[in-house]
């Protein structure tokens, strides 16, 4: 079915409980994030949280990349708390920037994850580079319009993709 190219590998309800030890165990060693609303709320700066998550992914012994559609202060003012590397204006989801990503963190498809909370523009384009993608719900539910449109068409592809692990 054409909506499989959407569906993500695995759908949590927060990238603060995926298993980045037993992942690791696995042999992967890096992780893309997405940024508004997959680490904190649409335009807010890095809490206690998500400075606590990229601290304990360091001690495990992964590489780490925000990758954002947002221009740079945006994604400069969170990483400013949590050290990351970063790619602004990253044009998902194409998949260059996902590849720029792997490069950058000296990893590959079969060794880094990627995680965030849009279907379209997130894991299509992390599955488009080869990566293991993660789609985890919006934190908060404010968001600007042309996402909240992205929403419906969304719910559509989830309805199958969850009829799809019932079968």
């Amino acid at each position: 079915m054409i909506l499989e190219r959407f569906y993500p590998d695995v759908y949590l309800d927060s990238a603060y409980e995926v298993d980045y030890e037993g992942l690791y165990k696995q042999g992967y060693r890096g992780v893309i994030f997405d940024v508004d609303n997959t680490l904190v709320p649409h335009g807010a700066p890095a809490d206690e949280r998500s400075i606590a998550l990229f601290e304990r992914l360091r001690s495990i012994g992964y590489e780490s990349m925000l990758l954002s559609n947002n221009k740079e202060p945006r994604v400069k003012m969170f990483n400013d708390k949590v050290h990351s590397r970063y790619i602004f204006k990253a044009n998902k989801p194409s998949p260059v920037n996902y590849r720029r990503a792997m490069e950058e963190m000296g990893t590959t498809p079969e060794t880094t994850i990627f995680i965030g909370d849009q279907l379209f523009t997130d894991v299509w384009g992390a599955k488009k580079a080869g990566i293991k993608t993660y789609l985890v719900k919006p934190i908060h539910p404010k968001e600007e319009i042309q996402i909240v449109l992205k929403r419906y068409l969304e719910k559509i592809v989830l309805f199958f993709y969850e009829r799809k692990d019932k079968a």
